[in-house]
């Protein structure tokens, strides 16, 4: 019959800033979703405390800065994502092609992200033509857009907002870092936004 293994005594918080920073290394290398400030506390039973695990992050993330990942905060937390630069080769092993967006979808999405929250009938003002239900529900299966409440007009229209995927997968924190709706398509502006009544 084997040796049994040692007992396992609950881990201690590593004593030096270096050591958490192996720790926060390991686990945020570990996992495919973002973890929150929250999340990494747990890692160190709540004996760390957040002014003290940002400052780690930031400077994890600067010894990163010229690797093939990056130690991203985003809107759900941190996590690490491979370089736009190295991806080309990552898709030599896993050949299969991201899902191609139509132009409708794009254009829906640009407006739900930059006039939200947004009806589906102000969406067909801004676009001058009618969003096709498909067109919505491919933004929701994906995760990007979703219900957020009701204008409180006749019919009670839905409002669309994003969500905190959508940022996630943008690499983004907030809406705040999203580039200027010019930069995209000035074309998305409303012919007259201030006149613009809400449709039902």
């Amino acid at each position: 019959m084997g040796t049994a293994n040692p007992d396992r005594s609950p881990a201690v918080a590593p004593a030096t800033p270096a050591e958490l920073k192996r720790v926060l290394e390991a686990v945020l290398l570990s996992t495919r979703e973002p973890l929150t400030l929250t999340d990494l506390r747990k890692v160190f039973a709540d004996q760390i405390g957040p002014e003290v695990l940002r400052p780690l992050l930031d400077e994890l993330r600067a010894e990163w800065a010229e690797r093939p990942l990056e130690l991203l905060p985003v809107a759900s937390g941190w996590r690490f994502r491979t370089r736009a630069e190295y991806l080309p080769y990552l898709e030599r092993l896993h050949p299969e092609k991201p899902p191609r967006y139509s132009r409708a979808v794009l254009e829906t999405l640009a407006i739900i992200a930059y006039r939200q929250p947004v009806t589906r009938g102000d969406i067909e003002d801004i676009r001058g033509v009618t969003v096709a239900t498909q067109v919505i529900r491919v933004l929701e299966e994906r995760g990007w857009v979703d219900v957020v409440g009701h204008r409180d007009t006749p019919g009670r229209p839905a409002l669309l907002a994003t969500t905190r995927k959508f940022l996630d997968d943008l690499g983004l924190r907030s809406l705040s870092e999203l580039p200027a709706l010019e930069q995209i398509n000035p074309n998305l502006e409303p012919a007259d936004a201030q006149s613009k009544t809400p449709s039902c």
